[in-house]
């Protein structure tokens, strides 16, 4: 494959990339505000249970709904980071492409 092709190749790839990062943000977005649903949720449960409010703080995270949440919330930062640095690769291995691209060009001239 020469150079245009690898290059026009790399930018299909960005461009999909992009696209899979509006769909890992929100998916980031959503575990957010479910890990936060669940946090509050359980705290008040912990409350009306008569436990000491200097304790539920301590105690809340490690109930199993709550870290499970807060589990997914963590996966879904992580594979969005990723996405972003795939995107970034992706812009790296296009420059590259390009200089080569022009380099080749300016020697034919």
């Amino acid at each position: 494959m020469d150079l245009w092709h690898e290059l026009e190749a790399k930018l299909r790839q960005l461009g999909e990339a992009v696209k899979r990062l509006l769909q890992t943000g929100t998916d980031w977005a959503n575990a957010e505000c479910e890990y936060k649903i669940a946090l509050a949720q359980e705290s008040l449960k912990l409350k009306d249970e008569g436990m000491p409010s200097t304790l539920i703080n301590l105690v809340v995270y490690g109930q199993h709904d709550v870290a499970m949440a807060r589990c997914k919330r963590d996966i879904a930062e992580v594979t969005y980071k990723v996405n972003q640095e795939l995107i970034n690769q992706c812009k790296i291995e296009a420059k590259i492409l390009e200089s080569q691209l022009n380099r080749e060009w300016s020697v034919r001239e």
